[in-house]
């Protein structure tokens, strides 16, 4: 929640600041979409929905890296804002792969 708070915010700047609306529109679904997909898959019906839900969260976090590094290659996004949230999309990008790696595997006997 904390996360696509900060997109909200930024994506608001991003739109009324910058006048960039195409690529704040991509970031703020992306970004937004890492949470509410793990919040979907906390409720999910069985282990292969959790790891699909948690999935998609992933390749949403990787998609959000990708619009921050346009931003901020382009000129759009200064240095000092752009440091200030990639990290937490890469921490969240990490807690991902840890969560999609440890339900995939089977349990041992």
């Amino acid at each position: 929640m904390a996360f696509a708070i900060r997109i909200v915010n930024l994506c608001r700047y991003l739109n009324e600041e910058k006048h960039e609306h195409r690529i704040a529109d991509q970031l703020f679904r992306s970004g937004t979409s890492i949470g509410a997909n793990y919040a979907e898959a906390q409720c999910a019906i069985s282990k292969k929905d959790f790891r699909s839900k948690v999935y998609v969260a992933l390749k949403e976090s990787n998609e959000s890296l990708f619009w921050l590094d346009l931003l901020k290659n382009t000129g759009v996004l200064e240095q000092r804002l752009y440091d200030s949230i990639y990290p937490d999309c890469e921490e969240l990008k990490k807690l991902l792969v840890s969560i999609t790696k440890s339900s995939s595997e089977e349990p041992t006997s």
